[in-house]
This record gives structure tokens, C-alpha cells and sequence, in this order.
């Protein structure tokens, strides 16, 4: 049999084996990438597993629980000032937050109060917060000024006041007088001793100690938050992160 094909037809074959070997190409670069993804959160959240991420500096605070393989993050330290929720909430969700960071901004405005309402204020979800000071010295200060705050018991009162007034973009400046602004709308009842603290050598060096930790750990953009054994970066928006809540809390239900 003579073969019929035309120079026409043959150009379509040639055409359409063409794209079929760009669009397997495409495929694997994409799995490969997210191959790659998966475990780079792997082992960010097995070196984190091997470090103290007991952020408290109060002398006075009992020592964390024993961590479960289930939540490694998690400190469960009844006297920890930068908690939020019940002691025996079935999940964790640990944040690492950097005061002077507009998407941490961006999410304690716009998704934390919904955790807080759906999950936390239920007994479903616990927070802690692990500071970072990744945008310089007044990163510090300011984390320096929350975890005074704390001490007085508006660690979460004083972090909703400043992200309240971030900017849209940028990272803004954190100057001494602003951050006692700030401690005075949260509500925190000795501002003299909170003045008086933000010179505290102790505070600093907790937050270098976490700064370290999380830096250590393979944390180098935040907001960064883990439940259980799994990840999530970015200021996603609330419904990713009820499909991530749901989800450890459907682990351990």
C-alpha cells in the first residue's frame, strides 16, 4: 500500500508531536517543583522540631509541657504570655510574626479575628506566637514592647493595636514613643513599668533567641504558621485556612 499522506498532513503530525512533547515537559518542570516544595516544608518543620521554641522569658513561667509527635510546635505552657485559647484545645496553630511585616499585618486584621471567633473562642484552636525580628532593630523593639505587654496580660491587645495602624505596604518605623502609644490603647494598665521594660536586656535576648530559632529552622519569610506537623506561609485567605485547621483538627478528632 503507497503511503497517501500529504507534505500537509505531515506538517500537522510534526505540529501536533511537537506540543505534546512542550506540554510533557511543562508536566514533569511542575512536578518536579512541587515535589521540591513538599520537601522543602519537610524539612522546615523537622529542624524546627529540633529546637526549643519556648519563646517565654517571664522567670516566673512553669516550664512547657513535653511536645507530642503530633505537635511538635506546640508549647502548651499554662503562663505563656504570647498565647491565645484553652490549654487543652485539640490543635495548636503556631504563627511566627514579625512586628514591622505588612502580610502579618495584613492577616491578624483580616483572618485572625475570624479564627478567633470560629475556633479559638469554641475551644477548637489554640495560638501561639513566636516573634521574629527579620526587618532590623526596630523589629526588635517593637517584639520587645509586645512581650512587655504580655507581662501585663495584653500581649494580644498590644499586637492588634499596631497591626490596627500598619500601613498597606512597607515596613513602618517602630520608634519608642509609638510603641507606649500603642501600649496605652491596648489597655496596659502600668506604663511606666512597660516604659521601663522596653530597656529590659532579658526581652531582647528572647527575642534574638526566637529570631535565631526560627532563622535556624529554615523560616525566612513570615507570616509562617504550622498545625500539627504541617505548614502554611503566607497571609492566605480564610478559607485556606479553615481547610488547614479542619484538617488537623480532623487528625486528631
Amino acid at each position: 500500500m503507497s503511503d497517501t499522506s500529504s507534505p500537509a498532513d505531515a506538517a500537522v503530525e510534526i505540529e501536533l508531536h511537537e506540543d505534546f512533547e512542550a506540554r510533557y515537559r511543562r508536566s514533569r518542570l511542575m512536578n518536579i517543583i512541587l515535589g521540591a516544595l513538599v520537601i522543602f516544608m519537610g524539612v522546615v518543620i523537622a529542624a524546627l522540631m529540633l529546637t526549643d521554641s519556648n519563646p517565654v522569658s517571664n522567670d516566673n513561667t512553669a516550664a512547657a509541657g513535653p511536645r507530642s509527635e503530633s505537635e511538635p510546635m506546640a508549647r502548651r505552657d499554662p503562663n505563656d504570655t504570647m498565647a491565645l485559647g484553652s490549654i487543652d484545645a485539640p490543635v495548636v496553630l503556631t504563627e511566627w510574626t514579625d512586628f514591622r511585616c505588612p502580610y502579618c499585618a495584613l492577616f491578624s486584621r483580616d483572618v485572625l479575628p475570624i479564627i478567633i471567633q470560629e475556633y479559638v473562642e469554641p475551644g477548637l484552636v489554640r495560638i501561639e506566637i513566636n516573634d521574629v525580628s527579620f526587618f532590623g532593630e526596630q523589629s526588635e523593639a517593637a517584639a520587645i514592647a509586645a512581650r512587655a505587654a504580655g507581662e501585663q496580660g495584653k500581649y494580644f491587645e498590644f499586637m492588634m493595636a499596631l497591626y490596627e495602624a500598619a500601613p498597606e505596604g512597607g515596613h513602618p518605623d517602630m520608634p519608642r514613643d509609638k510603641l507606649i502609644a500603642f501600649a496605652v490603647e491596648a489597655g496596659v494598665p502600668d506604663i511606666d513599668r512597660f516604659t521601663a521594660d522596653l530597656d529590659r536586656p532579658d526581652l531582647l535576648a528572647a527575642v534574638r533567641a526566637s529570631t535565631f530559632r526560627a532563622q535556624n529552622g529554615g523560616i525566612t519569610s513570615v507570616p509562617f504558621f504550622v498545625a500539627g506537623s504541617t505548614g502554611v506561609s503566607g497571609a492566605q485567605p480564610i478559607d485556606v485556612f479553615r481547610g488547614f485547621i479542619e484538617d488537623a483538627l480532623s487528625k486528631v478528632s
